[in-house]
């Protein structure tokens, strides 16, 4: 199947390379655990620039955002929800998590991920 194309406004591209270079700790612990296809052979990308946003993974393979909500980042804000909302009509879902949970919960976030994995597969 190819892969769909999700535009995305060319002044992100760099400002995405920017996050990339300046990465948080949660974004680091995840990204080892994400990169190289480590995660079930599936390839993720990192800060990667999607529509007017730059989400923090992205897996096109699974129609997978994940985002690290910082530690000040309480629940879901209306920007966030809007945000979704927009990549939703991509058929994208998005999953978060706390940077606190990414720091401290690796063993479920991962175990929140393959579930994802094994209920998009189920849908496939």
């Amino acid at each position: 199947m190819p892969r769909k194309i999700i535009p995305y406004k060319a002044h992100l591209k760099e400002l995405a390379r920017q996050l990339r270079n300046n990465s948080t700790p949660a974004e680091i612990k995840l990204w080892q655990e994400l990169r190289n296809k480590q995660f079930h052979n599936y390839d993720f990308q990192r800060q990667k620039p999607l529509l007017n946003y730059i989400v923090d993974f992205y897996c096109a393979e699974l129609d997978l955002v994940i985002e690290i909500d910082g530690r000040y980042h309480e629940g879901i804000s209306e920007a966030d929800a809007q945000r979704d909302a927009e990549l939703g009509i991509y058929n994208l879902t998005v999953i978060r998590f706390s940077e606190f949970e990414v720091i401290n919960d690796m063993f479920n976030v991962l175990k929140t991920l393959e579930a994802y994995l094994e209920e998009f597969k189920s849908r496939v």
